[in-house]
């Protein structure tokens, strides 16, 4: 539970892997870069989602470790720049976009370097089974996203977050990412996983619509 003490370390919305990214890791930079006068949150945003990018094409090279390397540090950073706009009394309506803007960049950066990886080796399973689940998840990880600001947009209830956030897919992509060093074709999870969990998401909340607007 937040105190007034650490409210600036998290948002609400937060989930639990976001909030302890945030905690744990974003928190203790944070507060060192508020001395950095010529510091803006739109800068950090922008570094934050250069990083996703650039993993997303390591990932398409075959480095799948570095990839979730340089996830860690994009996820990181994301959750700095809203702790710095907090703290130094810089938040705004267009950093709030920007951000949130430039998090599709760097999760579907991401997600197209592991689908372009995966396709450099061996197949799994026969490559139209791989078109599907790739169309599946890049189609599920956006919709997640964009049904959140709609329902928003048209004061429609959803309840809790879903646990398919831009935290749990990016944890997923970063982890198979660096746990391919030990078996290459382990990314196969996270395209599963990225293909299933996010369009189930959306379906739940397409039913939670009608149900709470009837």
């Amino acid at each position: 539970m937040r105190t007034d003490s650490d409210a600036w370390k998290t948002k609400p919305s937060d989930r639990f892997i976001l909030k302890w990214i945030k905690c744990h890791l974003s928190a203790h930079i944070t507060p060192r870069l508020t001395t950095i006068t010529w510091l803006k949150p739109w800068m950090i945003t922008i570094c934050s989602s250069c990083l996703g990018v650039m993993g997303g094409v390591v990932f398409g090279l075959g480095w799948g470790w570095l990839a979730g390397l340089l996830g860690i540090c994009s996820q990181v950073l994301d959750g700095v720049d809203g702790q710095f706009a907090r703290l130094t009394g810089s938040q705004s309506a267009a950093g709030a976009y920007l951000d949130s803007v430039l998090d599709r960049y760097s999760d579907g950066a991401m997600l197209i370097g592991l689908f372009v990886y995966l396709l450099h080796l061996p197949l799994l399973i026969p490559l139209w089974q791989m078109l599907i689940l790739g169309f599946l998840a890049f189609i599920g990880t956006n919709l997640v996203s964009y049904s959140s600001a709609k329902a928003e947009s048209l004061h429609i209830d959803l309840g809790k977050p879903t646990l398919a956030s831009k935290g749990t897919r990016m944890a997923v992509m970063i982890l198979c990412g660096l746990g391919s060093l030990l078996w290459a074709p382990l990314p196969i999870v996270a395209l599963c996983y990225l293909a299933v969990h996010p369009n189930v998401a959306v379906m739940n909340r397409i039913f939670q619509s009608f149900r709470s607007n009837p």
